[in-house]
């Protein structure tokens, strides 16, 4: 069984090495899903590489961000450089980025982002055919639901054994995105999830009014390790390219403990192993999903969440003559040097800093013990101009360095770089590709002209499809005519099936059923039940939420769609999915307008030059009206609020809404590209999406929406999710 251990920095590669890890992940730069870090160099990695092998160690390379068409040139010369450092694995979300690898570079090894979702079989079955050697499993199944992907498995298994859980899926979560444009499937998620939430006009009593309803625990999982070993799981992975070499240190060493330690001994090996764990000054920590579906101590919801040892709340501020200073009384110990995080509570906002001073009344000291009233130096950001104070205080790392970790012989990293020669064979191979790989002028387009409308290609006027959870909205006269109608493969659904069918016979639209994008192992019968009762039943029209979930409709003649879930972002993604036989997908609904121009530019040049030698023209689409699913979760915790509005610290507004297999949490306010109809038009999108799941459909909301269609509509207008921002 292999101990995986994060590294972000130099420091925490060494200590990671230093403390007994088999394996250590690194993100490659500006293309991995922790952007917030400082990216490592490629001359960096390929010193680590190399330094890893020398101690038969191994070194996997986090390559797992989407990939926008203007990236395609930027990944071809990392993925040259790569295969000249020769990594141990690269770890992969993006569908077009495992195509070019696949097809250019069929010695590097691939292993399944965990934020491509695999949970089932069927996911598994993909990545395997795709060329994985490993996936690393959704953080949300059980211990009992890995036992069963374990028992006939082909492809290794990796899991998160400890760190940081996401409160949605990974790989579905578009909260940071849908205000701001941080996307967490790029790197650049801004943790919304960790915030404050409040339950808008409430008035006490019943179930908490507010609190930190979406911030996960830390998962622990020392106690499960042995179990793990036996059911033949590879690899354990421990979460953390941004945290420090003490929590690197700490985590390392408890769960190399546990590994090791021979069966009769692994009780007392977890004992020993745990307490090494607060040392990491990690958060709150539970089993995650391992030991239940729906585990009672994912979420304290009273406890805002933040990483580290808990201190207290600032009492005062005190302005002296070498900064300004908040008086608490601290609960845990501290000292000089540490690494604070101070929390506003009105605000969310988080400001995190070294600890240059202590004083115990007049007096400076060294550090603070339990119970004592201190005042610490703050950032002078934080001085009493601000007001009153509701900050918390956490100590979130020690003041140890890699330095006081590592013996003097492991300290530094030997330099590395390839011989001149292969450093010109790397460039020459990476623009051999680029010129065979992207079609000429759309890879470096600016800004300015990709933006505007391609007045070159006279496109059709896009067909409009209506998206729904609530089949009987189609009963009745609608104030549009959607070309075909997708609905929401559910239970309460399906039972439409008999009269959905007579609508179209009756000259209706055509009728798309839509799979969701995640099904658990428990769910897969029953789904493909369902599945073929609509094919006996005569529909033959389905959106996969999941390029896995094509095996469902393994040998029926059907037309298969692909839902943004897939998060299309790049023409190389599109040649895959469209290699599988979809007629057509919706591009991912994460894109800016820049984006979505080059894509299409790209793609436009390429199905030119297909159907030039006799290919099909295959139907690109995008959904430009609703309210998506922000947070799509396994978790039904027992706070939360369902149906009543929950306020951000920023007032924004959202619904958590339960659904078959857990919950979304949708904006109250949808998002709308109606007045882009012309602009998306030109660019040779072939449908867009109107999506009314989750929202209210009576006489009166799908008024306003057929007026925004038309645009005569002279209500406010709506967010625009990420078009006229920027996707970063």
């Amino acid at each position: 069984m292999e101990l995986l251990a994060p590294a972000g920095t130099q420091d925490t590669f060494l200590v990671a090495i230093e403390a007994g890890a088999d394996a250590v992940y690194l993100g490659a730069p500006r293309l991995n899903a922790r952007n917030l870090a400082r990216d490592l160099s490629l001359p960096e990695i390929g010193a680590m590489v190399h330094y890893a092998h020398r101690r038969g160690k191994k070194v996997h390379i986090a390559l797992n961000s989407l990939v926008r068409e203007t990236d395609l040139p930027l990944l071809l010369e990392t993925l040259c450089w790569l295969e000249e450092v020769g990594p141990d694995a690269l770890i992969v979300q993006d569908l077009g980025l495992i195509r070019l690898a696949r097809s250019f570079f069929p010695d590097l090894r691939l292993h399944g982002s965990t934020l491509l979702s695999s949970c089932n079989r069927q996911g598994l079955a993909l990545l395997q055919r795709y060329g994985c050697a490993r996936a690393v499993l959704a953080r949300e199944l059980t211990l009992k639901e890995i036992a069963a992907l374990a028992r006939d498995k082909q492809i290794e298994l990796e899991i998160f054994i400890h760190g940081a859980m996401c409160f949605s899926y990974s790989g579905l979560c578009l909260f940071s995105s849908f205000f701001g444009g941080k996307s967490g499937l790029r790197g650049t998620c801004v943790q919304p999830c960790r915030r404050k939430f409040s339950v808008a006009g409430s008035q006490g009593g019943g179930k908490a009014r507010s609190g930190y309803f979406f911030s996960m625990n830390d998962l622990e999982g020392l106690a499960l390790v042995p179990e793990l070993k036996r059911l033949g799981i590879d690899s354990l992975k421990i979460e953390g390219r941004l945290r420090s070499p003490t929590y690197v240190d700490r985590v390392v060493r408890a769960y190399r403990m546990v590994i090791d330690a021979p069966e009769r001994d692994a009780e007392q090996a977890i004992r020993e192993a745990r307490q090494l764990i607060p040392e990491a000054l990690g958060r709150k920590t539970s089993s995650g999903f391992l030991r239940s579906q729906q585990p009672k101590g994912a979420i304290t919801p009273h406890h805002s969440g933040n990483m580290g040892s808990y201190l207290g709340r600032i009492q005062s501020l005190q302005d002296r003559p070498d900064g300004c200073y908040g008086r608490v009384a601290v609960k845990q110990p501290c000292r000089v040097g540490d690494r604070i995080r101070i929390h506003d509570e009105r605000s969310g906002e988080r400001v995190a800093f070294t600890l240059q001073a202590i004083t115990a009344g007049p007096s400076r000291v060294a550090a603070a013990q339990p119970g004592q009233r201190v005042a610490l130096l703050l950032p002078a950001t934080l001085g009493p101009a601000r007001g009153p104070t509701h900050f918390d205080v956490y100590r979130v790392d020690s003041g140890e360095s890699a330095a006081d970790l590592l013996p003097p012989d492991a300290r530094e990293l030997p330099r590395w770089e390839p011989a001149t020669e292969r450093q010109k064979q790397v460039k020459a191979k990476s623009q051999r590709l680029r010129r065979a790989i992207i079609p000429e002028g759309t890879g470096d387009r600016s800004r300015s002209n990709a933006a505007k409308p391609d007045r070159l290609f006279p496109a059709a006027k896009p067909e409009l499809w209506v998206r729904t959870d609530t089949p009987q909205l189609l009963f009745q006269r609608l104030p549009f005519r959607p070309r075909r109608v997708l609905v929401n493969l559910q239970k309460k659904t399906v039972s439409f099936a008999g009269q959905l069918k007579g609508l179209r016979k009756g000259g209706g639209p055509e009728i798309i059923w839509a799979l969701p994008p995640v099904v658990v192992p428990a769910g897969i019968d029953h789904l493909q039940r369902d599945i073929d009762i609509l094919i006996r039943s005569g529909f033959r029209s389905f959106q996969i939420g999941h390029l896995s979930q094509m095996a469902f409709f393994a040998g029926h003649k059907v037309s298969l769609f692909g839902d943004y879930t897939l998060n299309l972002l790049n023409t190389q993604a599109l040649d895959l999915v469209f290699s599988e036989g979809l007629l057509g997908a919706q591009l991912c609904i994460e894109m800016d307008r820049t984006c979505l121009h080059q894509t299409m530019a790209a793609w436009r040049q390429q199905v030119g030059s297909r159907q030039q030698r006799g290919g099909r023209k295959p139907l690109l689409g995008l959904t430009v009206y609703g309210a998506p699913p922000l947070f799509t979760s396994r978790l039904t915790a027992d706070h939360f609020v369902y149906g009543r509005p929950l306020l951000s610290p920023k007032r924004e507004s959202f619904v958590i809404e339960k659904q078959e297999g857990g919950t979304v949490t949708r904006p109250q306010r949808p998002f709308s590209l109606l007045p882009y109809q012309d602009e998306l038009q030109q660019v040779g999108l072939a449908y867009l999406v109107i999506d009314l799941s989750g929202l209210k459909t009576g006489r009166k909301e799908l008024e306003h929406v057929g007026r925004r269609l038309l645009g005569t509509e002279k209500g406010a207008p709506l967010p625009t999710f990420n078009y006229r921002g920027t996707l970063e």
